[in-house]
Parts: C-alpha cells; structure tokens; sequence
C-alpha cells in the first residue's frame, strides 16, 4: 500500500485553486451581512449568556460540554467584551449595548466556512474526482441549514466543524502506510478532534462510536492478515487505544478544568450542584461548624436531593389551603433558613436546652422528638391534614409555620428524629445527630409523614422556590436531610469541628457529568419549535430563530440537497440487500473492485449518518432540526460519493467518449445549479432580509413548513434600511480585535 495524504500543499496547482475558490465562495455566503440581525437571536439568549457568566467568573450549568462557549468567550475577549451584556431576551438590541456581537459570530462562521474545503479534502481522500468532490463541497457551502446555524452565537457549527475535521483525519489516516510519520500524524489529529468533537456536544460520543466500531473493523482484518505478525498487530492495538481513547479523554479533562477555573464565583446553576460542590465556590464554603448537635442549637437544614436546597421561611403566606406562612427549599444561604431546636422528648410541655454556661448540653439523637421554630418570624414547622399549595396528591400534607413568639404551639409541631444508618457517616453520626455527617428523615407525628420536597416549584407568589410538603408515600431521597451550620453558646471553639469534604478536579468531573445526564434527560417539556427524528431526513419544519422589524430568520435547510441525501442513503440500502440476495444466488459481485470500493466508502458514512441520527428516537427529551446536522454531513458525503461512482461508471463503459464526459460534467453542473437555485431562492430567511408575504408564501413548498409569511410587508417599498453596521465598521470592529488581542498579549508578556 502506498501512502496517500489529501492535505492542501500536496494538492496539484488547479485543485488547490477550485479549493480556494471554493473557501473564497463560502466566506462571502457565511459571512455576508452577518452584522444582520444586531439583535440577539435565539439561543443567543443561552450561548451568549454563558460567556456573560464566563467573564464574571459566576457558575452556571449547562447540558452541553464547554468547548465552543470557551471558544465564544476567548472571541468576545480578543473583541473586548467586558460581560456586562445579559443576552436574557430574544430581541435585545447589541448595537445600543455596545456590544462586539459580529467578533463573537465570526468564530462559529469562521469554522462553518472551513467545513467546506474540509469537505472537498474529505471527499478527494476517499478518491472522488475533482468534479465531484467540488459537487460535495458546494452542497455544504449552500446548504441553508448549514449557512444560517454558522452565523450566530451558537454551538452547531463548531460541533459540525469537529465533526468534518474528525472525518478528515480518520479517512486520510485509513490511507497511510502503517507506522509512517503520516500515519501518526493523522491518528493524532484523529484523537483531538475526537475529544474537541465530544467537548462541544455529547452528540460528539456518536462519533466516537464510529470511529471506534470502524476501528474494531479494521484490527479485525490486520488480525486477519497473515502478513502482519502478532507483536506488530499488538502495536495496532495499542496505538489505536492510546491515540483514540486516551487523547481524546486527557482533551475532553483539560476543558473542564478551563470551565472550573473560570467559574469560580457562585450563580445561578451551582443550586444544580451538591453542598459539596457548591463548597468550592469563592463565598460558599462553609466555616467549619460543630459537629455534634444540640438541644437549643440554631440550624440550617438542607435536602440531600433535588440539588440540596435550605429548608426555608418568609413572612409570607399561603394564598390558599391553611394560608398560614410559607416553608419552602430555597438554593441560596439567608437568615431565613436558620431553625432553632427545641426538645419535647419525654414532656408535655415546652422547654429547650440550657443555654447557661457550666450546663450540660443534650445531644440530639435518633428518636428524640423535636419542633423547629423559624428564627426570624418565631413560627413553628407545622403539618395538618390539608392538601399542598400545588401538589393536589393525597398522600401529601401542606407544611407551613405557624405561631407566633411565646405559643406553646401544638401537636401538629412535633416532629420525630429519624436516622438513616445507610445514608450517614459510620461512627457517632449513626446514634446522634451530627451536623454534615448524620443524614435522617423528620416523621410528623400526629400523621405519620414524613417532611418531603420535590422538583416542584410554587407559582410566582411563593417566590418559583421549591414546594416542601408532608408525605406519606414518595421516594425516600426526597424525604431525607440533613444539618449544614450549627451554633450554640455551650460549643465553644474547641468543640469538634466538621466541614464538607474537599472535592478534587475528578470528584466534580464526575458529579458535573452526571447533573448534565440527568439535566438533559429532563429536558422533555414541549417546545413551540420541537420536531422529531422521523421528521428531518424529509425537512419537514424548521425553527423560527428571530422575528422583528418585519424580517425574520429561520432554520430550514436547502431541501434539494436533504431529499437527494436521503435518497442516496435509501439506495445504497436498496444496494446492498439486493447485492446480498445476488451474492446468495452465486454471483461474484463483491469480488469487483468498483463494487467493493463503493460498498466500503459509502458503507462507512452511512454507519456515521446512522450514528448520528437513530439514537435520538431513543431520547425522549426536546429534540430540534439542527440534532440533525451532524448526521447531514455524512449523509452529503454519502450522496457525493455515490454521485462520484456513478459518474466513473458511466466514463468506464466507454473510456474515449468525450460526449459521455460532457454528459457528465453538466449533470454535475445541473445538480450544483439546482443546490444554488433552492439556497438563492430561500436567503431572506437566512440572512433576515427583506421578503413580500407573497412571496413567502409561494415559497412553502410543503405544508408542514411554519415560517410566518404575516411578519414580511406586502410591498418591498414599505421596507427602510437597515439599521447596521457597514462593511467597513465590520472590517473596523475585526481590526480592533487583532488589537486588542496583541494588547492583551504584550500585557501579559510584562
């Protein structure tokens, strides 16, 4: 086998010109008035606002890895983006904030224009003609879905981009003498670009997947090779899985430790975290408390599930039920949260602790029957046989406080220690109550409930903080607690202390990766623009992105290039079940090397669009056109390739025919021609730009497809200009951030 490397500077004088025409082209589509809209569009909101947070260094949570917000946020950096912007609504302006919002969408366009001569290197290293792999490269350059993702502050384009580089690297490396100098070279690049795949979006673990089934595939035929010694088919092995597993593995470690370190500041997402987490935080780390809990001690107690909220009280009142005050879980420290223990084990009267110096203090065990009354209002935690605020369910009690300061209170306030032995810390926390380490349930005992919380959350009038109720059936995480601060004047400071557990880089790796599982899979409320995998082979809607100034952008795609795609993909289907029922009827068709060439490179990108597109009917979560992109890419390269083995087809038949290499250069040019028509034809809903409602309206080539025509104005006349930046103060904004880049350079260099 020789070596063969599709790399740009190894291209012949006329091919790299068809590539550079080629990227020249896709700078003018992806970049074209990408200062339009300067209003924050879509999940802007989301993306945008995570770079906010970035710079304040506030922790936030998000289902998707860190990558491409890092990237985001090094792009507003070198722009000089100061953070202050909130990117909260859809609609907000930037120009009046001030902000370099065309620095941050030139990264995701910057790597959406360098898919498509990855594209065309990709499609030459499986063998495609130049005629063709400038086919495949100009049907990603004008693919609409493609185009529009790339132009804003979103993650699709770099997860694309990866993707194709991905692709790039696997299929040169497939193409090299094993054990060159290339060879590593791309295993390498292989590696990286696997991990960058994966820190983008989880959606990179399909492409894992197919990287790792193809190289099962390919150790299983150099095991096959009698050739190949066994110390040699040892060092494939190992080679493979340090450059495949290991490399991207240490990548995908080294952006979360990027992530941790900026965000080091407490926000809106470390109520996601554990209490151990949230420890880590500048402002959240808990002072070492006494250990051991006392009758007479002010407490907080927090829920060990559902992110670990405080149990909470304000002087504010149920607006229906008992309307008596509010007990809630609530995510940040405040006075409000603090409880104060009083004992009425063994008496029918109230009486607490001592408090006095010389006097014995008594520790809280299990059994022991307790009320907690609110420090700041002086009303106790109270259960009664009334239903919830919002939980209608029959097995849960409302729980309020009630009472004022100097009421004895009643039963309805006792409450019954219960320590949970599997849950807590070996040791003394298993026989009393101590704080961190004990972990009980609070049983009420006039009803036998238990104090409970879940997900739910009370409307605006309780604050949208998290209902606490009393239940009687439930799981037993959300009805388990425990102590996190504790005081009282007879635990001087040499009494034992406790404090969380440090939490290392991999135990908050660890626990991260986990709330985002579990975060995404909860994604499964509705979305007004939702869709669902059986629906995007066949582009049945897209997503409205932005709507204002009777413009609007939204995400469909070229649906020429989508329905020749998925035919290609049905046909090769149709291929090989047909080759397979010849085969069994004795003929010889996979012994040709045209049928084994075809049936291998279309093969292998008909598992990648596989990969990365049946598994989401596996999910159950809010799911979009873009989850499909990935899967697009591989299916264009399918379709070109197929394309290109047509065309060798028809020039083989009859070598010397001009008119056949005639015939096939202008069905190619027929089909690019069609892609540019279908992309032209749909650019106002790409680039926000000006459209009749008449027009729009022609254009709903299917009934499924939702843009709303009403936004456009009847008659172009009535539209103004655009309130944008030029060109030029494009180029000027651009400038100033290589400036400011240099600036921040020589800075640190002092």
């Amino acid at each position: 086998m020789t070596s063969r490397a599709t790399k740009f500077s190894s291209l012949p004088a006329r091919e790299k010109a068809i590539v550079v025409f080629i990227t020249g082209l896709a700078v003018l589509v992806r970049l074209y008035k990408i200062w339009q809209p300067s209003s924050v569009v879509f999940d802007e909101v989301h993306f945008g606002g995570f770079a906010t947070k970035y710079f304040k260094g506030r922790y936030f949570m998000d289902v998707h890895p860190p990558l491409a917000k890092l990237l985001i946020t090094l792009a507003g950096f070198l722009a000089g983006f100061d953070g202050s912007f909130d990117f909260k609504d859809i609609g907000l302006d930037y120009n009046e904030a001030g902000v370099p919002y065309v620095a941050m969408r030139l990264l995701p366009a910057t790597l959406g224009v360098l898919v498509v001569p990855l594209a065309y290197l990709t499609l030459k290293a499986y063998g495609c003609s130049s005629v063709s792999a400038s086919l495949g490269s100009i049907f990603i350059l004008f693919e609409n879905a493609l185009t529009t993702q790339s132009r804003f502050i979103l993650l699709d384009s770099p997860l694309v981009f990866f993707t194709a580089l991905t692709a790039y690297a696997w299929t040169n490396f497939q193409n090299q003498v094993a054990f060159d100098r290339s060879w590593y070279y791309y295993l390498f690049l292989t590696g990286l670009s696997l991990g960058a795949t994966a820190s983008v979006k989880w959606v990179g673990l399909f492409t894992i997947a197919w990287v790792g089934i193809t190289t099962i595939i390919g150790l299983w035929n150099i095991l096959g090779d009698i050739k190949v010694s066994l110390p040699s088919f040892i060092k494939h092995f190992i080679l493979r899985a340090v450059f495949l597993i290991v490399v991207p593995v240490i990548f995908y470690l080294a952006m979360f430790a990027i992530h941790f370190v900026c965000l080091v500041n407490p926000g809106d997402g470390d109520g996601f975290m554990s209490s151990e987490f949230q420890a880590t935080l500048n402002n959240k780390k808990l002072a070492d408390t006494p250990a051991d809990v006392v009758l007479g001690s002010h407490v907080t107690i927090r829920h060990l599930n559902t992110q670990g909220g405080y149990l909470h009280s304000h002087d504010h009142l149920y607006p229906t039920g008992s309307k008596q005050q509010q007990v809630t879980l609530y995510p940040h420290k405040d006075e409000n949260n603090v409880w104060l223990l009083d004992n009425v084990t063994g008496s029918d009267t109230d009486y607490r602790a001592v408090t006095e110096p010389g006097q014995q203090p008594i520790f809280l065990k299990h059994g022991d029957i307790i009320r907690l009354q609110h420090v700041v209002t002086h009303r106790r935690l109270h259960s009664h046989d009334v239903r919830p605020p919002v939980t209608e369910a029959e097995w849960q009690n409302e729980v309020s406080a009630y009472g004022h300061e100097g009421f004895t209170g009643d039963m309805n306030d006792h409450f019954r220690v219960e320590i949970l032995e599997s849950k807590s810390k070996p040791g003394r926390a298993v026989d009393y109550v101590r704080a961190i380490d004990t972990k009980f349930r609070l049983i009420h005992q006039m009803s036998g409930c238990a104090l409970f919380s879940h997900k739910i959350k009370l409307p605006s009038w309780g604050y949208e903080q998290q209902e606490v109720t009393c239940a009687k059936q439930g799981t037993l995480p959300n009805s388990i607690w425990y102590i996190e601060s504790n005081d009282h004047p007879l635990l001087g400071p040499d009494s034992e202390k406790v404090n969380y557990p440090t939490m290392g880089f991999l135990q908050k790796f660890a626990e991260l990766q986990k709330v985002m599982w579990d975060t995404n899979a909860g994604l499964i409320a509705s979305h007004a623009w939702d869709s669902r995998p059986q629906a995007w082979p066949y582009l049945r809607r897209g997503i409205n992105f932005w709507v204002k100034d009777h413009r609007q952008v939204y995400l469909i795609g070229n649906i020429f290039i989508w329905w020749l795609s998925t035919a290609s993909l049905a046909a090769y289907v149709i291929w090989v079940v047909a080759a397979v029922l010849r085969w069994q009827r004795g003929y010889q068709d996979f012994v040709k090397p045209a049928v084994q060439s075809y049936g291998a490179k279309v093969g292998t990108n008909v598992l990648a669009w596989a990969l990365h597109f049946l598994p989401f009917f596996l999910m159950q979560r809010q799911l979009f056109l873009h989850h499909y992109l990935p899967a697009l890419y591989f299916a264009i390269l399918a379709l070109t390739i197929t394309w290109d083995a047509a065309c060798k087809a028809v020039l083989a038949s009859n070598p010397g025919s001009k008119s056949r290499r005639v015939f096939v250069l202008a069905a190619t040019v027929a089909l690019a021609g069609a892609a540019v028509y279908v992309f032209v034809n749909f650019t106002p809903l790409i680039y926000g730009d000006k459209w009749t409602s008449s027009s729009c309206e022609n254009h709903k080539w299917l009934k499924n497809w939702d843009f709303d025509c009403h936004t456009f104005h009847d008659n172009l006349n009535d539209y103004e200009s655009l309130s944008a930046p030029s060109p030029s103060q494009l180029i000027s904004e651009v400038v100033e951030a290589g400036s400011s880049a240099t600036e921040h350079v020589v800075r640190d260099e002092l």
